[in-house]
C-alpha cells in the first residue's frame, strides 16, 4: 500500500509520461492484464487510457487493471489511469520511492 506522500511522487514522474495501452470497447482483457504486467515489469510506471467507447465505468475499469496486473492504482484523472508496481529484484529498480 503505498502511502499519499509516494502517491504525490508518482504523480509527479507520471505527469510526462504518454499512455502506452488503451482500454477499449471490450473492456479489460486477461490478455491485455498479462501485456500490462510486461511492461510494469520494464517500466514500473505507467499511464493506461480509457478509450470513450468503452462500455464500463472509468472506476471499475481501473480497478480491474490494477487486480489484473497486482500494481498500486496510483491515479484515476479524466480517463487516465496511473498504475506502479515495484520491480522483485532490486537491481531492476527505477524508481526509488520516498520513505514513508
Amino acid at each position: 500500500m503505498l502511502t499519499g506522500k509516494q502517491k504525490r511522487f508518482l504523480r509527479a514522474e507520471a505527469h510526462h509520461l504518454d499512455p502506452i495501452f488503451q482500454v477499449g470497447k471490450g473492456g479489460v482483457s486477461e490478455m491485455q492484464c498479462r501485456q500490462i504486467e510486461k511492461a510494469l515489469a520494464v517500466r514500473e510506471l505507467i499511464k493506461v487510457r480509457i478509450l470513450d467507447n468503452c462500455e464500463f465505468d472509468k472506476k471499475t475499469v481501473a480497478e480491474q487493471l490494477a487486480e489484473g496486473t497486482d500494481a498500486e492504482l496510483v491515479q484515476l484523472i479524466g480517463l487516465t489511469v496511473v498504475l506502479y508496481k515495484e520491480a522483485k529484484k532490486r537491481d531492476d529498480r527505477r524508481i526509488e520511492l520516498p520513505r514513508a
